[in-house]
Order: structure tokens, then sequence, then C-alpha cells
């Protein structure tokens, strides 16, 4: 396809646009085709996507951007190629976009290192708490002399649920500060476990023997509240539950009250309902063994920028006739998030 007849139709809002594309980004795409930008901060709907899309042979979607509806993929005769900027393309992109032989690919892996990063935190503050000193220290308490209740991450043998990017990604992170890693995940190669330097076993065995377990599986049928209380009890006392992924995995249910008893500690990201409601059980945690972040372990300056740089380079791939590094075919979906 010749870079001049491409027509490229941008549906981030102005603001994430800025996020995801920096000034050499933004020059590059534009110098790919014909850019057409979403220009209203209210994303678009699904009626005003089906109206536009006529004569794009390239979109660009992401957070925000509306389900490609029969009508949509009806009035999108020209479409050749969809770049996500997010990660998750399941609920967006039906199965007759696969048939139609339309390209798709998605920042995935872009986002999976900030997601790590923030799963690695989560677990050394668990770990070291730095947090409950900084609160002890603001209220007048000097609690140097106390006795030792922190536990050092290195040496530690950490569980990971799931090799997915951010599986990955956490388990070289782990590695490299010296950790001894074990994944479940039925889909994980021998060899490519030992590519990765971790340990492969069962979700019980993980559990039972690991004191730190982080979640890292995508939603799926199988996977909804693959974690209930029978896994939950098989953590041994004190052990440290961290959910970067979805509460999707989880019985929330079954944890809140294991976490309520105080016999395991936890760092969670995400919750059934979103925002957390004021009046969520969560909210009435211990500080002392419950950490609570608000969704937001992909988002860093770095990640946006990755993940515009990334589907700009797939669009660059796309139109020279080279394969694409992230595209999505339809028999990854089974196991994708």
């Amino acid at each position: 396809m010749s870079q001049s007849r491409s027509r490229i139709l941008v549906l981030p809002r102005p603001k994430l646009y800025q996020e995801l594309f920096g000034p050499d980004d933004d020059h590059l795409l534009r110098s790919l085709g014909e850019v057409v930008l979403h220009e209203s901060e209210s994303g678009p709907s699904a009626e005003e996507l089906a109206a536009n899309i006529g004569g794009f042979d390239i979109v660009v979607t992401g957070w925000g951007s509306p389900v490609f509806t029969d009508e949509v993929v009806k009035a999108a005769t020209d479409l050749k190629l969809l770049t996500h900027t997010a990660g998750s393309i399941k609920h967006m992109f039906p199965p007759v976009l696969f048939e139609r032989g339309i390209k798709i690919t998605h920042a995935a892996p872009a986002i999976a290192g900030a997601v790590a990063e923030w799963a690695l935190l989560l677990i050394l503050t668990m770990l070291q708490r730095p947090h409950l000193h900084d609160r002890n220290l603001r209220d007048g308490v000097w609690d140097k002399g106390v006795p030792p209740v922190r536990r050092e991450l290195v040496g530690q043998r950490v569980g990971l649920v799931a090799a997915s990017y951010t599986g990955r990604s956490l388990a070289k992170l782990l590695r490299g500060i010296g950790t001894e890693v074990w994944i479940a995940d039925p889909y994980l190669e021998n060899a490519e476990a030992l590519d990765l330097g971790v340990q492969k076993v069962g979700l019980d065995q993980l559990f039972s023997e690991c004191r730190i377990v982080s979640l890292h599986a995508p939603i799926t049928p199988e996977t909804h509240k693959m974690i209930g209380a029978r896994e939950l009890a098989l953590l041994e006392d004190g052990a440290l539950f961290v959910n970067t992924a979805r509460s999707w995995l989880v019985d929330e249910l079954a944890l809140i009250a294991e976490l309520q008893s105080g016999r395991i500690n936890a760092a969670l990201d995400v919750f059934d309902n979103e925002p957390l409601p004021g009046d969520n059980p969560f909210r009435d945690l211990s500080k002392a063994n419950v950490l609570l972040t608000p969704h937001m372990a992909a988002h860093t300056v770095e990640a946006r920028r990755r993940q515009g740089t990334h589907m700009v380079a797939e669009i660059q791939r796309y139109l020279a006739g080279e394969s694409l590094l992230y595209e999505v075919k339809q028999e990854n979906l089974v196991t994708m998030a």
C-alpha cells in the first residue's frame, strides 16, 4: 500500500493523544498519511464512528474508544489495520474483523513494564512497610526501637499466576534482585520457563509453598474467580497476596473474609466495583495488613509514550509491507486479556 494513499483515523481524545504521542511520534504519524484526529474530550460514540469511519484504511483506538458494533464494521469498508494503543482488544473488536482479514495490533507489551514495576513496589512496600512508619512518624510516634517486623525480598520465593506480558516482565525484575520465581500457567512451555529462569508449578503448589503470590492472569472464562477461599486458605500465615491484574480472577468476598481475619497480607490495585465505593468493606480493613491503590499500575509517563511509539512503528511496518511485531491473531484471543 502506498503511504501517500493511507488515511488514518485517530480516536483517542486530545489529552490522551498528547500523553501517547510525543512530538517525534506525532510528526512520524502525520508523515505516514492523511491523519484525522478526534477533537473532543468526550470519546466518539459507536454511532459517530460508524458515520465517519468510511474511507479510512487505518484506525488508531485506545481507552475510551467505542466498541466496533455491527454498524461500525459495516461502515468500515476500507479498513485494513487497527492499532489499539491500550492492551485488551476482546471487548472492542468482533471476530468478523479477523475473518475479513483486517490486521489488529495492540500495545499490551508496552504497558507490561509499568505494571510489573508497580507490583514489585507493592511487594516491597508490604515487606518493608515504609508507609506505616511514615504515618507513625507524622503522628509523633518514633517507632525505631520496635521489634523487627520488616522482611527482605532477596532470597524469598515469589509465585506468579500466569506468564503474561506483565508476569514475564515481573519475573525478570525479581530474578534480577535475587529471588526464586515460580509460575503457575498451563500455557507456559517448559522451555519457556527455562529461558525465563523460573520454575513451572501447579496453582495449589504455588499457593502452598510461596510466601508471596502475585496475580497476572487475563480475563477469560476459565480464570473467573479462579482464586477463591480454597486457594487463599493454602497461603501460609503472614503470606502476601498481590493483585494488579483484574478482580475478575478473585472471589472478592472470600478475599475480604480472609483479610478480615488478619491471617494474610494483601496489596490490591483492582476491585469488582471501581471507583471503590465509600461503604466497600475493603476500606475498613486494617492498614497494617492491606494496601489499596486505585487501579493505577499502568499509568506512567513512560508507558504512555511507549504505547504511542509502538503503534506508530506498527503502522510504519504495515505500510512498508513488513510483519507486525504485536499483531493479535484470532487464535490468540482464547488466552489473552
